[in-house]
């Protein structure tokens, strides 16, 4: 008998320190679900009058079908179980910076909206993390002298990079650092792959992708720039710019930062905030150790979860790894007052 597709939405979220898992299979358009779903290790397998379907599950992600429990209908939404899971230790958070002095390679800035080179083959020879917000009162309390640091900004020097929580500082007096007249107004920086400072008289500090007039970033001295995480993709010069869509990337900048600073500061409450320090929007992160892997039909035979970081690629075995947070927006007045800002 020929394989007929099943149309239900398919979503496995995978704990990976608690060992469990959350299976839904979707209702189809027509409202129904398939008449039989059996569950292995590697894959699962759905059983309907018009044919067979088996999605396999990507490598390094294991089931175990005698866990099976919670079954329950939820109506709009589809058939939920639980069940214990197995899924391979999340990989390093990797980074262009993370080399060891002797093997630092020439890096290149793009504009993550468009590719255009910002900074070209820049030898990095310090990346060092800024310290946190309160790394002055900590000063206070240590020091028995008066702080050597007051008033004084931490700026990088040539061939330096400092990183902050959701921005790096990079100094550019050798790239872009052109003289003008004593006394003259800071400007917009509009960059471009010359490498050349274009200035606009009665201007402000905003740093302008010179082909897509995306902000990038802004400046902060004469030689020192600001330069938006979700807004640059830096990597070694040899390698290639990698094409990937803006949503996707802003997603995994946020996610990382999001980890990391749980990480480091034991917290999990977080705000989003513009260039205005308006709030935005408030996070309440609820874990961070999730394995997302998603199905959304159109199935025929045998078929491999697509993965959500690349759905053009639908017989990719990798799945996604993921945060998941409870989020408030802050806008026309809602949520101003929440303990969360407290």
């Amino acid at each position: 008998m020929a394989a007929v597709a099943a149309e239900a939405r398919v979503f496995l979220e995978v704990r990976r320190r608690l060992q469990s898992a959350l299976l839904i299979l979707g209702d189809s358009k027509e409202g129904g679900l398939p008449m039989a779903v059996s569950v292995t290790p590697s894959s699962l397998r759905m059983q309907s009058p018009g044919g067979c379907t088996e999605l396999r599950l990507p490598a390094g992600v294991r089931l175990a079908p005698s866990t099976c429990r919670g079954l329950q209908h939820v109506p709009g939404d589809g058939l939920h179980l639980r069940l214990h899971a197995r899924a391979e230790s999340r990989p390093e958070l990797i980074s262009v910076f993370n080399q060891s002095s002797q093997d630092q390679e020439c890096c290149t800035f793009y504009c993550q909206s468009c590719g255009e080179v910002i900074i070209r083959d820049r030898m990095l020879l310090r990346v060092l993390p800024l310290p946190g917000d309160n790394w002055g009162a900590l000063v206070d309390e240590w020091c028995c002298h008066p702080d050597p640091f007051a008033n004084k900004p931490l700026h990088p020097r040539e061939n330096d990079c400092f990183t902050g929580d959701c921005f790096y500082l990079v100094n550019l007096k050798s790239d872009l650092w052109q003289p003008r007249p004593e006394g003259a107004p800071v400007e917009t920086h509009h960059l471009s792959s010359e490498n050349h400072l274009k200035l606009k008289p009665k201007a402000n500090t905003k740093v302008i992708c010179k082909r897509c007039k995306v902000m990038l970033g802004e400046t902060v001295s004469s030689e020192t720039t600001k330069f938006y995480m979700t807004e640059i993709i830096i990597l070694p010069s040899e390698r290639n710019f990698p094409i990937i869509p803006r949503s996707q990337f802003v997603q995994s900048v946020l996610a990382q930062c999001v980890v990391e600073l749980s990480s480091a500061r034991s917290t999990f409450r977080f705000t989003i905030q513009g260039h205005d320090d308006k709030v935005y929007i408030l996070l309440w992160l609820l874990n961070s150790d999730s394995l997302v892997i998603e199905s959304l039909g159109q199935y025929t035979n045998i078929k491999k979860f697509p993965v959500l970081e690349d759905v053009l690629k639908p017989d990719s075995s990798s799945a996604w790894n993921a945060v998941k947070v409870l989020y408030q927006p802050c806008i026309k007045s809602r949520n101003a007052d929440c303990p969360m800002l407290s």
